[in-house]
């Protein structure tokens, strides 16, 4: 049963595009998708140009994209189940980071980013898990995308063990991220997208602070290039990216969003190439298009809520 809440002109107690995973968005929330992509496409690149330790790296960009949404949070009703909500999904989003910005550093940004787009199949896993029936047909989908993971992660293998522990780290990133994106689809049906990003993103950094205190993590002495990166993460990824694609969760279902991410791959490959000159091997690229097929797949036979999480 929804909760009876008018938002943004949406009555959420009637079913609409949220529930549906093969409706295409409308125009407004495709405009603030192509931005997110936009957006997190700078976030790979950026995170290799940085050497801030990881937790360091977390705690001040997402510390940045909580004050900067706070002034319209303010303006907001709170709701107990929405907070309780957001407060989950920061946890797992800075448990994703943890994973995606060690993907970042240890493999290419292009087999990392491919990797992390696995997680709708992750949804669907959990969904099973959980009870819920998947269609045969999503299963080959399935297979299709794990033999992609298998192909890169025997490339990055041959090339270092510490290339495959990063392809290990996204996809504990991925499986993570089906869980967030659910999490914030939940809140979001209670909570305006300003309350439940400040707090989510807040809670993130506060998570990764003592992480980065109890590993001798530096906080304050980087050069004024380091600087220039983070605000790059805060208003490029974080703001444009993640605040835009959490903003369509109340009208877009959390598995059309996860598959209009795979865009992010190209995007961050070719940032990739162009900022920092790292071109990726050519034997991970028969992987990536599995494994982007393979969750297409998943996506467009899957006909259940990928979203649902009880309370």
């Amino acid at each position: 049963m929804y909760v009876c809440l008018m938002s943004d002109g949406i009555d959420l107690t009637e079913p609409h595009a949220r529930d549906s995973h093969t409706a295409l968005p409308a125009k407004p929330d495709l405009i603030r998708l192509g931005l997110g992509i936009l957006g997190v496409g700078t976030s790979g690149p950026l995170i290799a140009l940085s050497t801030m330790p990881i937790p360091t790296l977390i705690f001040w960009r997402n510390f940045g994209g909580s004050l900067v949404t706070l002034p319209f949070a303010l303006r907001n009703p709170v709701n107990r189940n929405g907070v309780k909500w957001s407060l989950i999904a920061g946890v797992l989003l800075a448990t994703h980071f943890m994973g995606f910005f060690l993907a970042m550093r240890w493999t290419t940004v292009a087999a990392g980013t491919a990797l992390v787009a696995l997680q709708p199949i992750f949804a669907a896993i959990f969904v099973k898990m959980t009870g819920g029936h998947i269609p045969s047909k999503a299963w080959l989908g399935m297979v299709v995308s794990f033999s992609g993971v298998l192909l890169i992660s025997g490339v990055d293998l041959q090339i270092s063990f510490r290339a495959f522990i990063g392809d290990i780290a996204a996809l504990v990133s991925a499986a993570v991220a089906a869980l967030y994106m659910m999490a914030g689809s939940r809140a979001q049906r209670t909570v305006e997208t300003t309350t439940y990003t400040t707090i989510c993103y807040f809670v993130c950094a506060i998570t990764a602070l003592p992480i980065a205190i109890l590993s001798g993590a530096a906080l304050f002495d980087f050069t004024a290039r380091q600087w220039w990166i983070l605000l790059g993460l805060i208003f490029g990824a974080q703001i444009l990216g993640h605040t835009m694609f959490n903003s369509t969760l109340k009208r877009v279902s959390p598995a059309v969003v996860s598959m209009i991410i795979f865009f992010e791959v190209p995007v961050s490959s070719v940032l990739a190439i162009w900022w920092i000159g790292q071109k990726p091997p050519i034997g991970i690229l028969p992987g990536i298009a599995l494994i982007l097929t393979g969750c297409v797949m998943v996506v467009k036979r899957t006909r259940i809520p990928l979203v649902e999480i009880t309370p």
